[in-house]
C-alpha cells in the first residue's frame, strides 16, 4: 500500500497548502447563510420543535462538507489532466484500487475538515444537542465517500474546466441546495415531498441531522440504507472506470 499512502499524502498536501482557500472560504460561507437566515427566521420558525437557528447548522455543515469532498477529488482530477501531470501517477505501478481510495480517503478528510470548522463556528450561535453521535459520524463519513468518488467520475469524464464547473453547477449545487438544508421536506408541497425523496444528498442531510436532535423527516434505517447503497454503485462506476482506462490511460 506504499503506493496509496505516497497519493494519499499527495493529495493531502495539495488542499492543505492552500487551506485558506479549501477550508477557510468554506467555513465563511457557511458562517454568512447561518447569520443571514437564522437572523431572518429565527422568530419565526420553528422544524421538530427545534429552533430554525440550531436545525439549520446540521445542514450547513454537511452541505459544506458534501461540496468540498466533491471540490477536491473533481479538481485533483482535472488540473492533473489539462497540465498533464497526471502521468506521474499513472506511470507507476499502482493499483487503481489504491488509486481510488487515495482520492476517495483525501476527499473525505477535506470534508471532514470543513465540516468541524463549520460547526465550531456556528455552534456559538445556537443550542445544539449530540443524540446520536455515531449517526453524525456515519453520514458524514458516507456522504464524503459518495461525493469524493462522483467527483472522480467528473474529473475523469471533463476535459476542460468549463465542463467540470457544468457538472457541478447543474448536478452536484441543485442535489445539495434541495436536500432539505434549509427546511423539513414536509413543509413543501406533497409533489414536491415526492421528488425530494429521490434525491440521494436529502437522506444524507436528514440521517446527519438525527445525529444531532434525534429526529428525522424519514425513518434514519432508511437514510442510512439508501446512502450506503448509493455509496456502493458510485464507488463501483468510479472503480470500473479506473480499470478501463477511460480518458485517462487512452
Amino acid at each position: 500500500m506504499n503506493g496509496f499512502r505516497t497519493l494519499l499524502y499527495k493529495e493531502l498536501l495539495r488542499f492543505w497548502k492552500v487551506s485558506f482557500q479549501t477550508v477557510g472560504a468554506p467555513v465563511l460561507t457557511a458562517l454568512l447563510y447561518l447569520m443571514i437566515f437564522s437572523h431572518v427566521l429565527e422568530a419565526h420558525v420553528r422544524v421538530h420543535g427545534v429552533p430554525y437557528g440550531a436545525f439549520l447548522i446540521p445542514g450547513l455543515v454537511m452541505m459544506s462538507a458534501l461540496q468540498n469532498a466533491f471540490a477536491n477529488s473533481s479538481s485533483s482530477l482535472i488540473q492533473a489532466k489539462v497540465t498533464g501531470s497526471i502521468v506521474f501517477v499513472l506511470l507507476p505501478p499502482i493499483s487503481y484500487v489504491e488509486f481510488f481510495l487515495a482520492y476517495v480517503v483525501a476527499a473525505m478528510l477535506r470534508g471532514l475538515m470543513v465540516g468541524v470548522g463549520v460547526l465550531l463556528v456556528t455552534a456559538w450561535f445556537a443550542t445544539l444537542s449530540f443524540a446520536a453521535p455515531l449517526w453524525i459520524l456515519i453520514f458524514i463519513v458516507f456522504g464524503g465517500g459518495i461525493m469524493g468518488a462522483l467527483g472522480m467520475i467528473a474529473g475523469i469524464w471533463a476535459d476542460k474546466f468549463d465542463q467540470l464547473a457544468g457538472f457541478q453547477n447543474f448536478l452536484i449545487m441543485p442535489l445539495t441546495m434541495l436536500s432539505g438544508v434549509f427546511y423539513s421536506i414536509h413543509s413543501l408541497p406533497e409533489f414536491w415531498q415526492r421528488v425530494s425523496r429521490f434525491n440521494p444528498v436529502f437522506y444524507m442531510i436528514d440521517g446527519f441531522r438525527f445525529g444531532f436532535f434525534g429526529v428525522s423527516d424519514v425513518a434514519p434505517g432508511v437514510s442510512l440504507a439508501v446512502v450506503a447503497t448509493s455509496f456502493l454503485l458510485v464507488s463501483a462506476a468510479t472503480l470500473a472506470l479506473l480499470g478501463s482506462g477511460y480518458k485517462l490511460r487512452s
